[in-house]
């Protein structure tokens, strides 16, 4: 029995189906099939789901290409010597994985990775003749479009291509390139198309970089490179495109610092300012923001002294030093800031623009935390519309302005208002980020406190309790998030009176908040508060 959870998208349950059926129909003799995914680890659940459904008829095996010398011959080879029962040529599929993990660049050798596979492929349409079992081969889209030019033998034998599609994936869009074109001059990608989402496997941009630094060069090139590379991580991380949310974050930071640097010894002062602005906006997504403070002052800084005063990116700076003073609860300190971005942006860049609307929509967020609720909601109203009309109704931040104006209604008892926006951000954030993001973890968290507020507790539970294990796994144990996440499932458990489970929730809330946010945030007050009201509730039982 199908998992239903695992293929929701019907494309992909398509492609699934059509998978089964073909391995089922040539088992018993050679049925070169070759399946296609971007993200590794929903490749694998596909693979453990068919696997589950075909056995006992048709036996499964898998075989891993060997970096070193990825023929698909000899590691099919190897398996069958191994294996008395394929000896017998029994009805069986063969899954081969690995080549997602072979570089597309040459990085210093005269053939890369990949040409070697594609050099074994293209000539093993003869030797395969020996293995009457059905084979999967599973690659990612970037060697699917190499594997159709360069070994067209092999692709001529195929019986079938098998497209899986999932938000996060392993390469490099052309268009997210285009800053570093330069490095590659000598042609290694030919047909540079900033339309191919699927252009170069981000560990080569990596092994590119490490090539650079093994040689000592130490100039702007390589300053560029670390800033994009690190920039690239960052995007991936707000896309839903990363493939494992904390690694790349680390990743991201890692790279934007090595750019500081490198731009601080050469004297790049614009390009340094860029790079503090954006690696604040990493530290920041860790919640670490005593760190992000000087980064975002120091950005500002130059901005303002190379660029001047009226300038989108000193807009850009004040937005961002605003939404860190919003989440430490300096709110006298973050308004006059978010007002100044919101006047520089109307003026710079016209009432109809994405900028414009995201300033709408932090102020509207500044006066909802404050309780002042009347001058939210049409900023938030504003922000809505501005950002459907300009961006449409399928993008991230759409999502996020549906989301803001549920919370807001659900503050002031519009149940009923909330509940089609808390639905709607939730199922956009899902289809445009995937499940794994915290974004996605917000929505549910936010979804839960109206069911709370409502009084529907068993619906209120488990939202609350997804919420808080995507936090933790995408975030981190220590993150002011997963603070708010125990805190709301504790409340919960509160209000039903059980004070038992409660306490040590609200006791791990407090003390991620007190490190992270300090004794005198809103939200260390709110959960020391709820502590104090429980820790009462309990003596007075005794």
């Amino acid at each position: 029995m199908m998992n239903e959870d695992l293929l929701t998208d019907d494309d992909n349950r398509d492609a699934y189906d059509s998978l089964t059926i073909s391995i089922e129909a040539k088992a018993n003799r050679l049925n070169l099939l070759i399946a296609v995914c971007d993200d590794a680890s929903f490749r694998d659940e596909i693979i453990a789901e068919y696997e589950a459904e075909l056995q006992p008829e048709i036996r499964c095996y898998r075989v891993t290409l060997a970096r070193d010398e990825p023929s698909l011959t000899a590691a099919i080879s190897q398996l069958v010597r191994s294996e008395e029962y394929l000896q017998q040529n029994q009805p069986a599929v063969i899954t081969v994985t690995g080549a997602e993990q072979l570089h597309f660049l040459k990085l210093g050798k005269e053939r890369s990775e990949q040409e070697v596979f594609f050099g074994y492929l293209q000539w093993t349409r003869e030797a395969l003749r020996a293995f009457p079992f059905a084979i999967v081969l599973w690659v990612t889209n970037q060697i699917l479009v190499e594997l159709i030019k360069k070994a067209p033998d092999f692709w001529s034998w195929r019986n079938g291509v098998f497209r899986f599609v999932s938000r996060r994936k392993n390469t490099v869009a052309g268009r997210d390139l285009e800053a570093i074109r330069f490095a590659f001059r000598d042609n290694e990608i030919s047909g540079f198309d900033d339309d191919n989402d699927y252009l170069l496997p981000i560990e080569d941009l990596q092994g590119f970089i490490q090539n650079l630094e093994q040689r000592g060069v130490k100039d702007v090139n390589l300053a560029t490179l670390y800033f994009s590379l690190g920039d690239i991580y960052r995007k991936r991380l707000d896309r839903g495109e990363c493939q494992d949310y904390k690694k790349e974050q680390e990743l991201g930071i890692e790279y934007l610092s090595k750019a500081v640097e490198l731009q601080k010894e050469l004297g790049l002062e614009r390009d340094l300012a860029t790079s503090l602005n954006n690696l604040a906006l990493l530290y920041d997504y860790q919640g670490r923001y005593s760190e992000v403070e000087p980064l975002y002052q120091k950005s500002l800084e130059l901005r303002r002294l190379l660029l001047g005063e009226e300038h989108p990116a000193v807009a850009a700076s004040l937005n961002n030093l605003a939404l860190l003073y919003e989440s430490q609860g300096r709110y006298s300190e973050a308004e006059p800031l978010y007002q100044k971005s919101l006047e520089l942006r109307q003026r710079l860049l016209g009432e109809e623009h994405p900028d414009v609307a995201t300033s709408f929509n932090n102020l509207a967020a500044l006066y909802y935390y404050q309780g002042k609720y009347s001058e939210a909601e049409p900023l938030y109203q504003k922000s809505l519309e501005l950002r459907q009309r300009l961006l449409g109704e399928e993008h991230p931040d759409v999502a996020a302005s549906l989301n803001n104006l549920a919370v807001l209604y659900k503050s002031q008892g519009r149940y009923s208002e909330a509940k089609p926006l808390y639905l709607q951000a939730l199922s956009l954030k899902r289809r445009l980020l995937g499940e794994e993001h915290p974004d996605v973890a917000a929505s549910l968290n936010n979804l839960a406190t109206l069911y709370e507020s409502q009084g529907k507790y068993s619906e209120a539970e488990p939202l609350y309790q997804q919420a808080l294990s995507l936090m933790r796994r995408l975030l981190g144990d220590k993150h002011p998030d997963v603070a708010a996440s125990l805190n709301n499932l504790a409340t919960l458990y509160k209000s039903q009176g059980k004070y038992s489970e409660a306490e040590p929730l609200y006791l791990q809330a407090l003390d991620i908040c007190e490190q992270t946010l300090g004794i005198n945030h809103p939200n260390t007050i709110t959960v020391r508060d709820n502590l104090a009201f429980l820790s009462d509730r309990l003596a007075s039982e005794k």
